[in-house]
């Protein structure tokens, strides 16, 4: 019959569907729910709770972070650049989605899962800074493929990592961003999507071939400008709406608890939304950060873990807090009604300061999922390194085939893409913690020198290899200074 082969072709595309959500409940809803926060709590109980310890030192760390060392990345250009990678379209749509099926009470589990990734994202990316590699042209590489290889002398696992990290973000992620941001100026401005993947494919070529230096370039005068923008236009409605914050936060808090009827699906509901819009917006655990974190140059490596924890603040505490503000100030918000996503945030804004704020709301998202696009592609450029060792053949056929992805993303429907490459990312984050927790006393060790010389009264520890012997790290990135 001739719609048989369609029939059977849908059939099929259902089952791998649904076999992929289940997949993806398993690690999302149930293994990584748990591990993250576990993890977490013992991180920052065996730390003494280093995010909140060296919190007023993250300011002045970012002073430090912003001077600029010849040849190197700063400590700052490291920071945007990841704040580039966990800003994203999940700080917009993700945030609404969280409130409309979980409730108000999902920013609150938002807000505790980050306070307790920010001790996660601490170790892993101390851990990273510990084991990197200089490249020739002076920049540094390093992450979890790096630590694992190094640290636990698992180069098999290592190598796992890596791949998965390449099919995560080096490919599946960054199709699936260019279809975000095609389809939301296509919706927003009637722009043709083969032209809106023709544009982003040659402005990242010219990034991207110009190397990690353009890439941290680039995201150094991005990022403060989106994130501040969003963050100046949420202030301005909170300021002109103060006397109702009050109420919005206790909602938030009652609701978290299960004491106010009739919010979203209930406490269990608030939980499981919260923690896993936490647990994707700012990527504490998954493994990703840490490549970025390697490559500034800074003179400890705790000093970075400390940056790095800021970051998830940033994403986090800061950012999406704004988006669920603005859409809980707004009378546009209606538990379970519509609209969700990002046509609610949108909605909220044009509220507050009438419609030109859903173009704004539609330029900002485009924003952020562009400068997840250039983190991804460095993501992949870290594993394609590991890989090949810096060859340039190499590198030059990944950036061709990411070009050609991200155009290809743009006019395609990725939904199968987007489920495959989450779970690909949620078994990247069961490997990265696995290596993590095994290496968890290597950066209490880390941690325990860095906190020796501040109560000596150092101002910018420096940290000295001699004093420890027994690790395999490259003693010419960290040279004995006795």
């Amino acid at each position: 019959m001739p719609g048989s082969g369609a029939a059977v072709a849908a059939a099929v595309t259902g089952r791998r569907m649904a076999m992929l959500a289940f997949l993806d409940d398993l690690l999302w809803g149930k293994v990584l729910v748990v591990g993250l926060i576990a993890l977490g709590l013992i991180f920052t109980a065996g730390s003494r709770f280093v995010q909140f310890r060296y919190f007023g030192r993250m300011f002045g760390v970012l002073g430090e972070a912003v001077r600029r060392h010849p040849g190197h990345l700063s400590s700052f250009q490291a920071l945007m650049l990841s704040v580039a990678g966990r800003v994203g379209a999940g700080n917009i749509a993700g945030v609404a989605v969280a409130i409309t099926l979980g409730g108000p009470g999902a920013i609150f589990w938002m807000w505790m899962v980050a306070l307790i990734g920010m001790a996660t994202s601490y170790f892993e990316c101390t851990l990273a800074q510990l084991y990197k590699q200089p490249e020739p042209d002076g920049s540094y590489r390093g992450g979890p493929a790096f630590y694992i290889a190094r640290g636990l002398r698992q180069r098999w696992l290592a190598m796992v990592f890596s791949v998965l990290l390449l099919v995560t973000f080096g490919f599946g992620f960054n199709a699936v961003q260019s279809y975000t941001v095609a389809t939301s100026l296509a919706d927003s401005f009637g722009f043709a999507p083969h032209w809106t993947g023709a544009v982003l494919t040659v402005v990242l070529g010219v990034i991207i071939f110009g190397g990690v230096k353009r890439i941290a370039q680039v995201a150094d005068v991005l990022v403060p400008v989106m994130a501040g923008g969003y963050i100046l236009l949420a202030l301005f409605v909170v300021v002109t709406h103060l006397g109702e914050l009050p109420a919005v936060l206790a909602l938030i808090v009652r609701s978290a608890f299960g004491l106010e009827p009739a919010i979203g699906g209930g406490m269990g509901a608030a939980i499981l939304l919260g923690v896993k819009r936490g647990l994707f917006s700012n990527e504490a655990g998954l493994g990703s950060a840490p490549n970025v974190a390697a490559v500034a140059h800074v003179p400890h490596p705790a000093s970075q873990g400390i940056v790095q924890a800021f970051s998830v603040f940033i994403d986090t505490i800061v950012i999406c807090s704004c988006t669920a503000f603005i859409i809980l100030l707004s009378p546009a918000f209606a538990l379970g009604g519509e609209p969700a996503g990002v046509a609610l945030t949108q909605q909220a804004v044009a509220g507050f300061v009438g419609e030109w704020g859903r173009i704004y709301v539609s330029v900002a998202l485009m924003l952020f999922v562009f400068t997840s696009i250039i983190y991804n592609y460095y993501l992949g450029e870290t594993s394609i390194d590991f890989f090949s060792g810096n060859n340039v053949a190499v590198f030059t056929v990944f950036r061709i085939m990411v070009m050609a992805l991200v155009f290809w993303g743009s006019v395609q429907d990725l939904s199968t893409v987007f489920a495959f490459a989450d779970i690909t990312m949620g078994l990247l984050a069961v490997v990265n913690l696995v290596a993590v927790a095994l290496l968890f006393r290597t950066g209490l060790r880390v941690m325990r020198d860095y906190d020796r010389q501040i109560a000596e009264g150092v101002d910018s520890p420096a940290f000295d290899s001699s004093l420890f012997p027994d690790l395999d790290i490259d003693r010419k990135v960290w040279p004995a200074r006795s």
